[in-house]
């Protein structure tokens, strides 16, 4: 199962371009409302999240997602089940994946040291000790980082190649028409 975090202030490309992306690839995945069941997005729309974070359990987990977005970073890192699910995926070596402003989370908690990634321009000095790349959309071993929401898509993409394989993540792009 894939865990994805909304938080009110997260940005709504970033967060359902890689669910719509793993439903397409038969993956299931749960949006997790971390400020409520109903989470508002930074450009207004109001998302139904699948649970809230007080019916999240760390349990058979293949992947937690974290998009981006002001405020919604910030609100996701002040959560101390967000923080709790990043450490029991890296403790359980499963995928963490953040997108935007959403990698700061991790290279405030040092998980991005000597690890490539990426971020929204201007949150790369929060990766610490990261290697900064120039892809849009970077995986390194289980961390896979993104610039922003013109790489939602692509973002969501990775996620599928990585938990499915080339395969299944290219049948998906084909399915879309994303060159």
């Amino acid at each position: 199962m894939v865990y994805l975090f909304l938080a009110d202030g997260f940005e709504i490309i970033e967060a359902l371009a890689p669910v719509d992306m793993l439903r397409r690839a038969k993956i299931d995945v749960k949006t997790v409302g971390v400020t409520g069941k109903t989470v508002c997005a930074s450009c207004g729309v109001e998302v139904n999240a699948d649970i809230t974070i007080e019916d999240f359990e760390y349990k058979d987990v293949d992947a937690v997602i974290l998009p981006g977005g002001m405020p919604g970073t910030l609100n996701l890192e002040a959560s101390d089940a967000v923080q709790s699910a990043i450490d029991s995926a890296v403790k359980n070596e499963t995928f963490v994946c953040a997108i935007c402003a959403a990698p700061s989370i991790l290279g405030h908690k040092g998980l991005l040291k000597g690890k490539n990634a990426i971020a929204y321009p201007g949150f790369e000095s929060a990766l610490e000790g990261a290697v900064i790349s120039e892809e849009y959309v970077v995986r390194d071993g289980k961390f896979i980082t993104a610039r922003g929401a013109g790489v939602a898509t692509e973002f969501g993409l990775e996620i599928v190649k990585a938990l499915a394989g080339e395969k299944v993540s290219e049948d998906v792009r084909k399915a879309i028409q994303c060159r």
